[in-house]
């Protein structure tokens, strides 16, 4: 039976329930695995099929020998029923056994009451096996008050009759016993007997075996009024004389069926005639018998016809003459007592298991009045209602009336501190003493004997105890005395005691001393041993206590510690997959999960305990990597909509709170449905819907599985299509109502916030019973149709696993998330935070990389424009513009690509962040947009300087033909003379014929633009709509206001406040002059960036400049029309900002002239015509001279110019991929490593910039950091030698030395680096002597580029970094800031800068925000700086003013300011960071700011700055070590 390896070590109750692929596998090939593993996998479950026997003789015979008819019964392999049972039972440790044998209970089966020994000898009494037993009955005394009685089996005093057989008898014992306890028609198979499946086969050990069943009566038509057992010795009792001489001695009654009756049959009785014991002789036949002298013998004789039901209906009514008599009574303990007389040995008399129960006894000895112990014992507890109340009102806030809301947490803090200091100081009473001592240092298994003894003594109390309070509630109901019912209800609410309650003690203890004890004094602690101990349960499989349900509370510390010293045990790799059970009270939540998993949560009927209670089962190794996990851990809740708790008015948001704490720490959620009622059930679905809906919104997505109870016909599923499409509409309804409770109206049906399959998320599960309790089987098909569903939870539950670690956060984030009223937008959580940095990061690096490709193809376009003539670069311009659509079609498609891959991954980072899914899909094409039209602009700016470059480049082309007749002619001249000229004379004679023909060429000058003209022009145009007012202004202005010369320290955007604010003084008390200034300070800032943008590209000036700046100022008055700028202010405005940018693009046409003036641009090419006319005239081809002069005058110029283009972008890549690089991986980090690099310096300096100029900052911190960290000299040469080697390359192909001409050479030299290089188009120049040996050139050119290429490296390294920065053509200082400054959105309150990531986020958050005081706000009246935090003001009930409309609570800041998310600090210590930089430079703020110093609370001035790293560390999820 595959049990060898049971026999070195026994199997334990966790051993069985791993997960493993049996559990995948359908029941009947558990068979094929062996009997023995069949009926310990099947008793686990509750199935009723688990005696049954199909051997593999009978599967493999079934098909193939049907028709024959000499099959034997008795297979070679086949096994008894009880003989399975027997070696089961002998491979088990006590616990298993223990399982095992209430399992059978459970499903009405007989259980072993003396087992035999596998070796024949002795046998053992199974007392321990039965002490898990509790019956519930109703005697026929309380028939008519329909009371009932709930006992331990084993204390519960009955008569016993056993049932023996002496020799041979044609009666089947089993069968007539079964038909005694079982109503007429209805026969159960409570024993064993031959006519089953498999018992057909000789027994091999199980022969001895007694069994024993009770019938137990239910007030209505029962058999026997009282409780009675019945025992059943299997085999011949001579053979087991023992265990016959125990059963007369605890049995009022023996039954001995008997084939005869003889002399042998009257010696053997004659041993027991003094017996208390009845006999009763069952027998077939009729014959006369003198039993005179056996006083307490009773022979019953039947006709050889008689069948079993009249054989039973006989025996029933002699057991029940016999209880009418007055019989002897024993209890299953009575019992045990007698054996151990006999010298039978008891299962619990090992050392463990006395030790332990002694233990037990004397905690329990202590308890006469349950809620009375617990009030003097469980001391902690007491307090504990009262902290959880502190910690949500220091969430919620809800009494603060007038107290400023950080006093009036702090006081709240200092409420909770003093609660935890007298929970230090009290004693540890006795019984807690015990029960520390009988569970430390012990090991597993006397732990394991003392919490069941425990567990025993204690139900038993509080049985007797509720039993006495029901009693008196009944008899107070029914009389006038109604008003004392209240009371009873509480006393009947603490009756209950169990384990939990001591544990929780222990945790308070823990928490109290872990609280007290900080620091150098932690290793004073004494029990920091508990949460090791308190994991050991956990892995043994005993459930502990996830919320305590009387205080609505979650120990957190204690569970936490617990949880860790788990993830140590289990080697801190670990992942566990969660499954959790919500619904009713007393729908069967806790017996599902027992039947499911085999678990051992506690049941019965009503709720006595409340809260949640985890369990653990070990996932086996071979099936590990397949789900994706090494545990599964199992919830059980308590019921919702509790009946005593509907009284009370917080009990819809309690239900609601514990489904949203275990629906978001669940992967599967079964939502329990066994009821009826329509409107109960709305309730329900409201509850579940809710928190399914807050997870949604915090990227939890738990399955679903809805289990409908008590649905027993074969056509369920069917029959109930019309009832699931009934659930989804009531589903969707819910939503629509929790959606607008949550003010989420996007969502308006059940799919819209969860993935639900109407026909595979439904569960049709029969009634658990087969019959009427308590003699009720368990039904056959609830265990079945549980086991289907189990294969179908452990399929949904493969890759859902989470470490240890990220569960222990998911815990205390969703606790602190549902202390705060409003869940959905009070949320915070480092795994989720980390995921969405995860997330930005990755988006971050997909951005660089679609702006790079951009950036690459721009600077390939503007060398490709600048190579063009005038009859290419319009189809030019065709060409790059469609390459441009292609790489921007093909990055968006690639980077959506990317995001969706990373969405649609199983990993439970992307699950975490799908609400922001559509958020960075469509900040891709946002930034597909913004690109396009930037980079399309720069190629169309590119191709209007080429056309203008052109129009100049023809002007000078008709006067180089001049000059290159008049070189030429030079030349034929000075040949014709009749001396040589030397070249001195040579030089004087160029001069000379250079002065004669540019003084004819009669050039003309570039026309000049009227500037200030077009500017006015474009004004008037722009603000003819703007009414009458103005426009007489307008007529009245002929010219712009000069540049203002502003001060070295002094932005335009202050200037602008200073020189406006006077005028716009009446807006001050909507907005506070912050407002203004960053208004203008946004406008001065893009118009600047416009201007620079114009200046940079070295073009010359349009007219369409001043119309773009005026459309700048109008979009930037339209976005912040709130603040009401007249149309005069705006006009100001506008003159002031055009004034400025006169001169900037007066200076720009300056420059190009400058640059392209015909005349300046033949001077320029004068060196290169003087070259050309000496080789001409002295004939000699000096082709060093010539590559010399080709690499100096061409090529190095255009080296340059690539050198800086290029630059920008390999600075941004070098930084993006240093070491350090993580600091601009996203808004977050940056923001970390900027705070606390400003923390270590400590400058007040710093922080008032950083606060009040952070893009300045920011530019400033980048510009440093390149400063810093980049070689740029490495940079350049990289760049330099990429572009020569592609020169060289070209020199040193074969075809290259094929040119016969130097003009063709040098027209495929430009056409190969077209993309890489802009080389001056005067090449013709070069090409006065057209005849050259290419080959030599070639050689000469490439040993010239490798000077040249050295010569510019030597000059790049003389000019310092700053310059280099200034002319680079991408600005890496501007592409890094671009990164992290991100919507440069700040929070309405205090300015912090929004860390969100994407370009088309919909809510701005920030890790830690400030006081407001730092954001300028400051009290009207006294004009001290406000040090409120907002993050502190949204839980509480405090307003503010926004514009001038009546005040709105902070609590609804969103509905004034909907695109930001502040979530509420989930502690006091949460914004110490600020609370630190505000109490050091207190005074410099409020004198920088004109206000007075913040009057902040006391306690900050102990805010030390390792506090406010630690506080900085933990908001943005880093390592206190980080860097």
């Amino acid at each position: 039976m595959n049990m060898d390896p049971c026999e070195a070590k026994k199997l334990t109750l966790q051993d069985i329930l791993q997960i493993d692929q049996k559990c995948l596998q359908d029941m009947k090939n558990w068979q094929i695995e062996s009997a023995a593993w069949n009926f310990i996998h099947k008793i686990i479950a509750l199935n009723g099929s688990a005696r049954s026997i199909i051997t593999s003789s009978e599967n493999e015979s079934e098909d193939s020998q049907d028709d024959q008819d000499d099959i034997t019964c008795d297979f070679p392999n086949s096994v008894h029923p009880l003989d399975v049972l027997c070696l089961v039972l002998h491979c088990c440790d006590h616990f298993l056994q223990q399982e095992i044998i209430l399992k059978m209970s459970m499903c009405q089966f007989a259980v072993p009451l003396l087992l035999p020994a596998v070796d024949g000898s002795g046998c053992t009494f199974m007392l321990w096996g039965m002490r898990d037993i509790v019956k519930s009955w109703r005697p026929q005394s309380l028939a008519e008050t329909k009371g009932f009685m709930q006992e331990n089996l084993v204390q519960i005093s009955m008569p016993t009759f056993s049932f023996v057989r002496l020799g041979e008898s044609k009666l089947s014992k089993s069968t007539i016993l079964n038909q005694v306890l079982s109503p007429v028609q209805q026969t159960q198979d409570f024993f064993v007997h031959s006519d089953m499946e498999g018992a057909d086969v000789t027994r091999e050990i199980s022969e001895g075996l007694v069994e024993i069943s009770w019938y137990f009566p239910a007030g209505n038509s029962d058999i026997f009024p009282e409780p009675v057992a019945f025992a059943n010795l299997h085999g011949n009792l001579e053979d087991s004389l023992n265990e016959f001489a125990f059963l007369t001695q605890i049995s009022s009654t023996v039954f001995i069926f008997v084939q005869d009756i003889n002399k042998n049959l009257f010696d053997f009785l004659s041993q027991y005639e003094n017996s208390q014991t009845n006999f009763v002789i069952i027998v077939k036949g009729s014959r006369k018998i003198n039993k005179d002298k056996y006083t307490n013998l009773t022979v019953i004789q039947f006709g050889s016809n008689a069948n079993g039901a009249t054989v039973a209906k006989r025996i029933r009514a002699a057991a029940t003459d016999f209880i009418k008599k007055g019989c002897r009574v024993l209890s299953l303990e009575d019992m045990a007592e007698i054996a151990t007389k006999l010298g039978i040995s008891v299962d619990e008399n090992v050392i463990e298991c006395q030790n332990a129960k002694a233990d037990a006894k004397a905690i329990a000895d202590e308890i006469k009045d349950v809620a009375e112990y617990k009030k003097d014992t469980m001391r902690l507890q007491g307090h504990l209602w009262k902290k959880a109340e502190l910690e949500k009102e220091m969430c919620q806030m809800k009494k603060q009336g007038d107290k400023r809301t950080e006093s009036y947490k702090l006081e709240l803090q200092k409420q909770c501190t003093e609660i935890r200091k007298n929970q230090f100081n009290y004693e540890i009473p006795n019984s807690i003493s015990k029960f520390i001592h009988s569970v430390v240092k012990k090991n597993y298994t006397e732990i394991s004997y003392f919490l069941k003894w425990l567990r025993f003594y204690l139900d038993s109390a509080a049985r007797k105890n509720l039993s006495a309070l029901q009693d008196e509630y009944k008899e107070k109901s029914n009389s006038s005395r109604m008003n004392e019912l209240s009371g009873l209800d509480q006393k009947l609410s603490k009756s209950s005691l169990g384990i939990e309650h001591f544990l929780r003690e222990l945790g308070q203890f823990y928490e109290a001393e872990y609280f007290m004890l900080k620091e150098e004094n932690a290793r004073k602690r004494e029990f920091t041993q508990l949460p090791a101990f308190a994991a050991d349960l956990l892995l043994g499989g005993f459930p502990l206590e996830l919320i305590d349900g009387d205080a609505s509370n979650i120990p957190m510390q204690w569970l936490q510690d617990v949880l860790t010293e788990l993830d140590n045990k289990t080697g801190k790799c670990s992942r566990m997959g969660v499954i959790t059970v919500l619904g009713v009270q007393s729908t069967g939540k806790s017996t599902l999960l027992n039947t499911m998993f085999g678990l051992q949560f506690p049941v019965s009927s009503g709720r006595c305990t409340r809260g949640a209670f985890m369990t653990i089962m070990k996932v086996r190794e071979n099936s590990q990597q397949e789900l994706g996990c090494e545990f599964i851990l199992v919830i059980d809740t308590e019921g919702l909509k509790a009946p005593e708790l509907a009284s009370l008015k917080d009990s819809y948001e309690h239900d609601n709170e514990l489904a949203t704490l275990v629906v978001g720490l669940s992967d599967i959620t079964i939502v329990n449905m066994a009821m009826e009622n329509t409107t109960e059930m709305k309730d329900i679905l409201q509850i579940v819907v809710h928190a399914f809906l807050r997870m949604k919104e915090i990227g939890r997505k738990p399955n679903c599985q809805f289990v409908h109870q008590n649905v027993s016909d074969v056509s369920a599923h069917e029959n109930n299509r019309r009832g699931r499409v009934k659930l989804l509409k009531h589903l969707n309804e819910m939503t629509k109502a929790a959606a607008n409770m949550e003010k989420k109206t996007e969502f308006t049906a059940f799919s819209d916030i969860m993935m639900y399959d109407p026909e595979k998320d439904n569960c049709y599960i029969p009634g658990l019973w087969n019959g009427v309790p308590p003699m009720a089987s368990i039904n056959i098909a609830y265990s079945e149709t549980i086991y289907k569903l189990k294969q179908h939870l452990i399929k949904r539950m493969k890759n859902k696993g989470h470490r240890i670690g990220d569960f222990i956060e998911w815990i205390e984030s969703l606790w602190n998330a549902v202390k705060y009223e409003n869940f959905i937008f009070s949320f915070r959580n480092s795994l989720v935070a980390n995921a969405y940095n995860q997330l930005a990061k990755k988006y971050s690096e997909l951005e660089w990389k679609f702006t790079k490709a951009m950036h690459k193809w721009l600077a390939e376009t503007e060398t490709v424009i600048k190579n063009q003539n005038e009859q290419t670069v319009d189809s030019e311009r065709a060409k790059c513009k469609n390459a441009a659509y292609s790489i921007l079609n093909e990055e968006e498609e690639s980077m959506k690509k990317v995001l969706e891959k990373y969405f649609s991954s199983e990993n439970n980072e992307a699950s975490l962040v799908e609400r922001y899914k559509a958020e960075f899909l469509t900040s891709v094409s946002c930034l597909r947009k913004k690109l396009e039209a930037s980079s399309l602009s720069k190629c169309d700016e590119a191709m209007r300087i080429q056309k203008e470059n052109l129009k100049v480049k023809k002007v000078i082309s008709e006067y180089k033909e001049v000059i290159d007749k008049k070189v030429t002619s030079l030349v034929m001249k000075c040949r014709e003379q009749k001396y040589k000229p030397d070249e001195k004379t040579l030089e004087e004679e160029f001069e000379l014929m250079w002065a004669v023909t540019i003084s004819k060429l009669n050039i003309t000058a570039l026309p000049e633009p009227n500037i200030e003209l077009d500017f006015l022009t474009s004004l008037k145009k722009d603000m003819a709509s703007k009414g009458s007012a103005v426009n007489q202004r307008l007529n009245n202005i002929n010219q712009l206001p000069k540049q203002e010369k502003l001060h070295i320290h002094e932005s335009m955007g202050k200037y602008l406040f200073k020189k406006y604010k006077n005028k716009l003084s009446f807006l001050g008390s909507d907005f506070g002059p912050d407002k203004l200034e960053v208004f203008f300070k946004s406008l001065s800032d893009t118009c600047s960036e416009y201007i620079k943008d114009k200046l940079s590209s070295k073009s010359d000036y349009n007219e369409t400049y001043g119309l773009e700046l005026l459309n700048l100022i109008n979009s930037a008055c339209d976005e912040n029309n709130n603040l009401r700028i007249t149309s005069d202010i705006v006009l100001d405005l506008k003159l002031f900002i055009l004034g400025n940018a006169l001169g900037d693009f007066q200076q720009m046409h300056k420059d190009f002239v400058r640059k392209n003036d015909p005349l300046i641009c033949l001077g320029e090419m004068k060196p290169k015509y003087c070259n050309s006319f000496r080789y001409l005239f002295l004939e000699k081809d000096g082709i060093w001279e010539r590559a010399k002069h080709l690499c100096e005058l061409w090529l190095k110029p255009a080296l340059i110019e690539q050198v800086n283009r290029k630059l920008g972008l390999e600075i941004v890549d070098h930084i993006l991929d240093n070491n350090e690089s993580n600091q601009y991986s996203t808004r977050g980090y940056f923001q970390f490593n900027v705070m606390k690099h400003l923390l270590e310096k400590s400058n007040f300096s710093d922080y008032l910039e950083y606060i009040d100029d952070y893009e300045t900052f920011v530019k400033k911190w980048i510009h440093n950091c390149i400063l810093e960290k980049c070689d740029f000299h490495h940079l350049q040469s990289i760049i330099l030698s990429n572009i020569t080697k592609k020169i060289t390359g070209f020199l040193n192909e074969p075809r290259t030395l094929q040119f016969q001409k130097m003009s063709d050479f040098l027209l495929q030299l430009k056409e190969v680096l077209r993309n890489d290089l802009a080389i001056s188009d005067d090449m013709n120049v070069f090409c006065l002597k057209d005849e050259a040996n290419i080959k030599e050139f070639v050689e000469n050119l490439e040993k010239s580029l490798s000077d040249t290429e050295a010569e510019i490296m030597s000059e790049l390294k003389s000019v310092n970094k700053e310059t280099i920065l200034s002319n680079v053509v991408v600005k890496p200082v501007d592409e890094l800031f671009k990164r992290v400054f991100g919507c440069g959105k700040q929070c309405p309150f205090c300015r912090v800068p929004c860390e969100a990531g994407g370009d088309d986020h919909k809510n701005h958050f920030a890790s830690i925000h400030r006081p407001t005081g730092l954001g300028r706000y400051r009290s009207f009246f006294t004009q001290t700086l406000c040090h409120d935090i907002c993050t502190i003001n949204v839980s509480g009930n405090k307003s503010f003013i926004h514009l001038n409309d009546s005040s709105h609570p902070y609590k609804e800041y969103r509905a004034v300011y909907p695109d930001w998310d502040i979530l509420p600090d989930p502690s006091i210590e949460a914004s110490d960071y600020w609370k630190y930089v505000l109490k050091e430079f207190n005074d410099q703020f409020a004198e920088e700011y004109k206000a007075q110093p913040a009057d902040y609370p006391e306690e900050w001035n102990t805010i030390t700055k390792a506090q406010a790293e630690r506080c900085l560390n933990t908001a943005f999820g880093m390592k206190s070590n980080n860097s």
